[in-house]
């Protein structure tokens, strides 16, 4: 859905080709989501078909110039006043591969978090690097913005997936130490319990 928003937004600004719609939007989000050329002209025809695109003048799809309709920009507007839904978050594959390997055998699960925390800190300090490069160039264009909003973004994804993980290795911590563990036997001694060193030994004979 955001694809075909992001579109839409970019066709309010003014008509244009398809190449085009994929280049803005790729520049305004940095090549975070870098689309597919097949996937804008998908998308550009289910707007045609809702009736929130037209096309301008002849030919085919790839050499086709569209602006949007009265509806499209309702539709567009609705969109930007209406809060992002959370109460249907989208599948998270990190979180799927923890919960997955919770109780599966063989798997290290402590080992599956440490190695995602290093590869998110260092995504965390690229993101960071490209954060300073951004300001150091000055204020731009509303791209330049865009991006920087995108970045800073990311950063704090990046930075709550981190804090995320650590809760989640001090939890399975906890439960381990928690976990009852298992009471070893006494070891059984098949030649019967030791006699006791000091105990008086029987002497031989009758009393008199």
């Amino acid at each position: 859905m955001s694809i075909r928003y992001g579109l839409l937004a970019l066709l309010e600004q003014g008509p244009r080709y398809g190449s085009q719609l994929r280049a803005e939007f790729e520049s305004r989000t940095g090549s975070t989501w870098p689309l597919n050329i097949g996937q804008v002209y998908t998308t550009l025809g289910r707007l045609e078909r809702d009736g929130l695109i037209v096309p301008e003048g002849g030919g085919d799809a790839k050499q086709q110039l569209y602006s949007i309709t009265t509806a499209g920009r309702q539709e567009l507007g609705e969109w930007f006043t209406q809060p992002v839904d959370r109460t249907q978050p989208s599948r998270d594959e990190l979180a799927i591969k923890l919960a997955m390997a919770v109780g599966t055998p063989g798997v290290d699960i402590t080992a599956i978090i440490q190695a995602q925390r290093r590869h998110t800190l260092a995504a965390m300090q690229d993101y960071t690097r490209l954060k300073a490069r951004a300001l150091a160039a000055g204020p731009g264009s509303g791209g330049d913005i865009a991006w920087l909003l995108v970045l800073e973004q990311l950063i704090f994804y990046a930075e709550a997936e981190s804090r995320w993980l650590d809760h989640c290795e001090s939890r399975l911590l906890r439960l381990a130490a928690a976990r009852p563990r298992p009471v070893t036997p006494p070891a059984h001694d098949p030649a019967g319990p030791a006699e006791p060193a000091d105990r008086p030994k029987a002497r031989g004979g009758t009393s008199s």
